[in-house]
């Protein structure tokens, strides 16, 4: 079956599934990649069938493949353990990559959304928010803000998620603002070494959807890493996808790099 085809069936299940008789199959492929990721980003947790799960991850392989990973040991840090990497979160391969949640920590619903959450959910594939889904039926309460849940990866290139819930800045930054956010990433930091992971990309916490404004929150990342690692060996990945934010990391973190072995 090529690619173009595990797509239509992919589609044409999540249309069954849904009763939706009138919507058209668009002709270009990318249309009919974007209705499928849609339909896949609004799918409630209900059970699927090994047929349909075993399609999406040969799917799911196949993008993953076209679009390329990036192994975080092939990256060169920009100081000791900690390294600056722009790209495409969901093709880095480490131990965990970080997902900027929201507190029902079932993904993003909104079709196509350009948020991280999104993104991670959509690549993953559905099992996913199912398995987040039991997890929060057996916590029975919203996630609260700055702590961290770990999950598998599933079709991501990395081996685990950490989910967490940062801060929603809905007017003047305020202190408890500040605090929620280290609590965040020092949160995720101790999940990860609970479990044995030698490596953790960080995405931009609580500065999109979030609106925490993004210099202070890189301080804040950069300065509750460092300190964490006064007294561990994890290595962290600050990963950024727009222009400006590697710059403010860049400005923050100096140019220093240590010397070659």
């Amino acid at each position: 079956m090529t690619q173009e085809e595990r797509c239509i069936a992919l589609i044409q299940f999540l249309l069954d599934e849904r009763q939706e008789k009138n919507i058209p199959l668009p002709n270009s492929e990318a249309e009919q990649k974007r209705l499928l990721r849609g339909l896949m980003n609004v799918r409630p947790p209900h059970p699927v069938g090994q047929e349909f799960l075993q399609l999406q991850d040969e799917y799911l392989q196949e993008e993953l493949r076209r679009r390329g990973v990036t192994d975080w040991r092939t990256l060169s840090p920009i100081r000791d353990g900690l390294y600056l990497w722009r790209g495409d979160i969901t093709t880095l391969r480490c131990d965990a990559i970080v997902n900027a949640a929201n507190s029902a920590l079932l993904g993003c619903f909104y079709p196509c959304h350009g948020c991280i959450d999104n993104a991670i959910h959509t690549f993953a594939g559905v099992q996913l928010r199912l398995y987040l889904d039991e997890q929060m039926k057996e916590q029975g309460h919203d996630e609260p803000v700055g702590q961290a849940k770990l999950t598998p990866a599933f079709n991501l290139p990395c081996r685990y998620v950490l989910h967490t819930v940062g801060p929603y800045v809905g007017g003047r930054l305020t202190e408890a603002h500040r605090t929620q956010l280290a609590s965040c990433y020092r949160s995720c930091l101790e999940t990860a070494e609970q479990h044995g992971l030698e490596s953790v990309a960080f995405c931009c916490i609580s500065t999109g959807e979030f609106h925490f404004p993004r210099d202070e929150a890189a301080q804040i990342a950069i300065q509750t890493v460092q300190t964490y690692q006064k007294h561990s060996a994890i290595k962290v990945i600050f990963n950024v996808f727009q222009e400006s934010d590697e710059r403010l990391y860049q400005r923050l973190l100096g140019s220093h790099r240590p010397a070659e072995a």
